[in-house]
């Protein structure tokens, strides 16, 4: 069956590493990976302590179809109190080392206390042990990756590991694998800096069983022909990546530009898709150099890109830095229009160095984007910066800043902290683009009303992860509802939420829902383990999950109160496109969410609803 039913705990205080049996009552009712870690933490950790205390846990989970030939199915989370937003964080990450941990035997890996030294885990398939990571504490993901694979002489080793910015505490720090995958929202990363954890490297010589093969491989090769067939699975993300996204929420006003002052980006062409595959340069050569897939994956919407040295030299990096993790849409946008920078390769070279020191994009972007109008409004000085100018469009203070962030130097510790507390400190809360303290990505409310209402009840804080509405209001999927208007928004939120709760529990990508519904995905999963596991089934366990997270939040001190939007996106209308004159309208939508959920109009699930729930 999917499940190993073998669980590494290791306390990190002690030096232990103890295997345990998987709980499979739990299994039953959570499915994997997102909604069974997410138990394990609510059951054994008390949701108020301090995120950066030894006393966090950090799980890092797998799902059933994790490993396996389904489509996509490589995928892994890291499941924590997010250092960001100290809610329940869950942030997922594709590429290889999620597969090569099933490989090795193990479902979930639990990390428990804080190492006196810097320390690693490496484990080969049964053999798990913690070892010395002195030589490596204060070097990048990418020097960690080299240095392991050298030392244990095995370059089919995977690596998950921080750079020196989860070692430093930047607040949004994540933790990349295979060198540009990352679990990189919510401060995953400076949790496991804060354990004194540098990496975590598998290999795995084991495979995957599953319940009913004949019936799997039936499920799964008629759900490859449906990617196949999409035009957005099977033309659009292997062509264009996920920037396919680029010009179109552009034109829809509702790309957020200036730190959201603005819903359209005027110079948007020179840092599309497009742009990416244009030739550039003294050579002619692209931006984009290939297409890359992760583990299982038919679709293959990674980038892999290179900087145009006449613009910025990459002399005396890593052989990496030549060809590397590209641009996707929310680190485009992020690096670009949301600090009004225009130059690609400064977005590239900006995003070779989150990859390298283990940086949330997202988040960055916001905050320095935040920084630019408290610079342009004389909030924040030169004295603040160092004699760096922030100014919008300037890609000097991109890269700079970038460089600055990643090593916790200079102005960089204060963009460290992320843009709500650093907004806070200067007196201007309301220039701080989050909700529950995370910075929300690529997409205006104002502009596609649905995800105004995900963004404020998203558990983990401000995401489009947990609710993507644009799959209906702007790209028709499963059907076209109007972006502009907040009737029906509630419930499609609902079912949005619900369903990525399973489908990020199953161990498969969220971008097959592009194509996929429930009905292709639960026969996959109902072959790859025993028992019935129909579409019912599978969207109940979504529902449970989703009110498990909304229990920590609660008990960790959050209230309705959270499930807001900053102040400019309520009362400011959009300036320009589609959307103009309008203001995001949670006010009409909340209520009617709550209701649905079956909370009381403070946001609290009712009794009636935890009993159905069996929670």
């Amino acid at each position: 069956m999917g499940w190993t039913g073998q669980v590494m705990r290791v306390n990190l205080t002690e030096g232990t590493c103890t295997p345990e049996a998987l709980n499979m009552e739990w299994a039953g009712e959570y499915l994997g990976q997102r909604g069974l870690a997410s138990k394990y933490l609510c059951e054994e950790m008390d949701p108020r302590i301090d995120p950066l205390s030894p006393d966090n846990m950090m799980i890092f989970a797998t799902g059933p179809l994790t490993g396996t030939c389904a489509s996509t199915g490589g995928r892994f989370s890291v499941i924590t109190k997010g250092a960001l937003t100290g809610a329940i964080a869950c942030s997922n990450s594709g590429g290889y080392w999620g597969a090569e941990l099933k490989f090795a035997g193990w479902d979930m890996i639990i990390l428990e206390g804080k190492a006196s030294s810097p320390v690693y885990l490496c484990i080969i398939d049964d053999k798990v042990e913690l070892l010395d990571a002195s030589d490596i504490w204060g070097k990048s993901v990418w020097d960690t990756d080299a240095w392991i694979k050298t030392r244990h002489q095995d370059p089919q080793m995977h690596i998950s590991a921080i750079g020196i910015a989860g070692e430093n505490g930047v607040l949004y720090a994540g933790i990349v694998n295979d060198l540009h995958r990352a679990a990189g929202r919510s401060g995953v990363g400076a949790v496991m800096g804060s354990k004194n954890l540098k990496a975590i490297a598998v290999r795995g010589t084991g495979g995957v069983k599953v319940d009913d093969f004949l019936a799997f491989m039936t499920a799964t090769t008629a759900a490859k022909k449906v990617l196949a067939g999409n035009a957005v699975t099977g033309e659009g993300l292997p062509t264009y990546g996920t920037q396919v996204l680029m010009n179109i929420i552009n034109e829809s006003g509702a790309l957020p530009t200036r730190n959201n002052r603005d819903v359209q980006f005027e110079d948007v062409h020179d840092i599309s898709a497009e742009a990416m595959a244009a030739p550039s340069g003294k050579d002619g050569k692209p931006n984009l150099q290939t297409n890359q897939a992760c583990f299982s994956c038919t679709i293959a919407c990674g980038r892999i890109s290179k900087v145009n040295e006449e613009h910025y030299t990459v002399q005396n990096k890593p052989e990496y830095w030549h060809a590397s993790g590209g641009l996707e849409y929310e680190a485009a946008w992020a690096l670009g229009a949301a600090v009004g920078v225009k130059d690609l390769d400064a977005l590239t070279y900006a995003n070779f160095i989150c990859n390298e020191q283990g940086i949330d994009p997202i988040s960055f972007g916001s905050t320095l984007a935040a920084a630019m109008e408290m610079y342009e409004d004389g909030v924040i000085t030169d004295k603040e910066t160092g004699g760096l100018a922030l100014e919008f469009g300037s890609a000097q203070a991109l890269t700079t800043a970038v460089e600055l962030t990643g090593k916790a130097e200079g102005f960089g510790k204060e963009l460290g902290m992320g843009s709500k507390r650093l907004c806070d400190k200067y007196g201007r809360p309301e220039l701080s683009m989050t909700v529950k303290g995370q910075e929300f990505p690529a997409y205006d409310p104002r502009g596609i009303q649905g995800m105004g209402l995900g963004y404020a009840t998203a558990n983990r804080g401000g995401c489009h992860l947990r609710s993507y509405t644009v799959a209906s209001e702007i790209l028709g999927i499963p059907e076209k509802t109007d972006p502009l208007v907040t009737d029906g928004k509630p419930g499609l939120v609902k079912a949005f939420q619900d369903a990525t709760a399973a489908v990020d529990s199953s161990g498969l990508c969220i971008f097959t829902t592009f194509a996929w519904t429930m009905e292709d995905i639960a026969p996959q999963i109902d072959a790859d383990l025993p028992g019935d596991w129909s579409v019912d089934r599978l969207l109940e366990v979504g529902e449970r999950i989703w009110n498990l997270e909304r229990q920590f939040n609660l008990q960790a001190g959050f209230t309705a109160k959270d499930d807001t939007l900053p102040k400019r996106l309520l009362n400011d209308a959009a300036k320009t496109g589609p959307a103009k004159g309008l203001v995001a309208g949670l006010d009409k939508m909340l209520p009617e969410y709550y209701e649905l959920r079956g909370w009381t109009k403070e946001g609290v699930p009712t009794s009636e609803t935890l009993s159905r729930l069996a929670l």
